[in-house]
């Protein structure tokens, strides 16, 4: 059932009930945009004002490493920095993606692995505020990790990226421990076939051959902190709601034969595996374009992509937002993209035209994003979400005495709150208001202008999540008499 507008800003605060299961709180919802990039911090913050205005908590942008590079370029350091910094300021969580270009340029040697974890360290050197790194790009794919196979049909991309995830991981915690390193990013389908004309793994065999290499290397420290992995549906118009139960593939709804997989690849070893956090990396959803837009956009729309309506669209994207919501292992999904790329055999999966105008989805999407910050976005079975005040304001004694009892509050989740002002003495309750509030949003609570006898008061603020309610929060002001 659909949750009424809750248009909010505002930090997000993972609290629970101990004993009590904990989904919502702990996903962040936001996109995968490029566009972010920002060579001035001018620029940097503007494009974070723009992701916060439509809703978006996270972002993950691209550095690329290419042979002969260990560390970021002046020019790239600077983009880095600028976007970090510009996120942490506005509250979006900022995601680097550290990959090469392209199979072509897949760093296997010795000499080109320690290139690239020396490129990644100083990605984390040369952007203090980042706190999320991602090895690599769908390194299943023969498209950006080769070879796949060896001549004899053998697997050999999971043990090779191994390697290097595992190196990586090492030279990143050296320059900063709390960088989180994120390894997987695998895609959601492949074919395990080393003869056919595109040798890919699926994640399925990817993630179980990962786990045979990392058990071969004899290590005893992890490689990873998260595991990354891309949830895109086999075409634009199958829902996030269909599962892959009889094949290799991996989706929003396949959430528990992930966890499996990564339980049988790594449990019992020192990298985590059933409880290591997971991020949905990209999932996407290409609407269909109205023709006052199509001259906008270049070459012909592929066969197989099969774009949607943009209502269906925004329902895609809000039923998987919800989805992961419920998923406790799942800390943050990105969307792909913000904005649609111009070539029609690229993605149009952007809540925004590629010339920067409103799709019809984004509001529905906004909202869908706002909520999941909020710990509104569905109910999940068993999950209790404990609502705290960010900001309290009670009213003053002296306030009191003129007959004005107001109360302001801020709520790190989406709440119910509830104001009275009672005798501190008997607790009867003299003046009460209540409503509520989105995440991070400004209440300001006027309980009514009224002249109180002799006595003694306190004011009294409960709080309850509207969707998913732990038991309520309390809090009192001091007491204070009157007159």
């Amino acid at each position: 059932m659909r949750i009424g507008l809750l248009a909010a800003f505002g930090a997000l605060v993972a609290l629970a009930v101990p004993g009590v299961a904990v989904a919502g709180p702990r996903l962040v919802a936001g996109v995968v945009e490029d566009d972010a990039r920002a060579s001035t911090m001018v620029e940097a913050e503007a494009k974070m004002t723009e992701l916060r205005v439509a809703g978006y908590r996270a972002v993950r942008i691209t550095s690329y490493w290419r042979p002969g590079l260990t560390a970021p370029t002046e020019g790239e350091a600077t983009v880095l920095r600028n976007v970090t910094d510009a996120g942490l300021r506005n509250g979006v969580d900022v995601y680097v993606t550290v990959m090469s270009p392209g199979s072509g340029t897949t760093p296997l040697t010795d000499e080109a692995r320690a290139q690239f974890t020396s490129y990644a360290a100083g990605v984390v050197e040369a952007a203090p505020s980042l706190r999320h790194l991602i090895v690599c790009n769908e390194p299943n794919l023969n498209r950006f990790w080769l070879p796949q196979f060896a001549l004899d049909g053998s697997s050999v991309a999971p043990a090779a990226y191994l390697a290097l995830l595992a190196q990586t991981y090492d030279a990143v915690k050296a320059v900063s421990p709390n960088v989180e390193v994120l390894g997987g990013a695998v895609s959601p389908r492949g074919t395990d076939k080393p003869s056919g004309v595109r040798p890919t793994h699926s994640p399925t065999t990817f993630i179980q051959d990962l786990g045979t290499a990392y058990r071969a290397s004899g290590r005893n420290r992890p490689v990873m902190d998260a595991f990354a992995i891309n949830v895109y549906s086999d075409n634009s118009s199958v829902p996030p709601t269909v599962a892959h139960p009889n094949t290799t593939s991996i989706g929003v709804a396949d959430y528990d034969k992930l966890v499996a997989l990564l339980g049988q690849a790594f449990d019992g070893t020192a990298q985590r595996g059933s409880d290591l956090p997971i991020l949905y990396g990209e999932y996407g959803v290409e609407s269909e374009i109205p023709a006052a837009k199509a001259g906008l956009y270049t070459g012909t729309e592929p066969t197989t992509t099969k774009p949607v309506p943009e209502t269906t669209q925004a329902q895609y994207y809000e039923q998987a937002l919800a989805m992961a919501f419920c998923q406790p292992n799942v800390e943050t999904m990105l969307l792909f993209l913000s904005r649609d790329e111009r070539a029609r055999a690229a993605w149009q999966s952007g809540v925004y035209y590629v010339d920067g105008t409103p799709k019809s989805s984004r509001a529905v999407v906004t909202r869908a994003l706002d909520r999941t910050a909020g710990g509104s976005i569905t109910r999940c079975p068993g999950v209790q979400l404990v609502v705290h005040p960010t900001y309290l304001r009670f009213g003053t004694r002296s306030a009191a005495k003129r007959g004005i009892f107001r109360t302001s509050l801020r709520c790190d989740l989406d709440c119910n709150y509830r104001v009275r002002l009672e005798n501190a003495a008997t607790h009867s309750t003299k003046l009460s208001a209540g409503g509520t509030a989105a995440v991070g949003q400004l209440v300001q609570v006027d309980l009514g202008t009224r002249h109180l006898p002799r006595g003694t008061y306190r004011y009294t603020l409960n709080l309850v999540h509207p969707v998913n309610p732990a038991p309520p929060t309390l809090r009192q002001s001091a007491t204070f008499s009157l007159p």
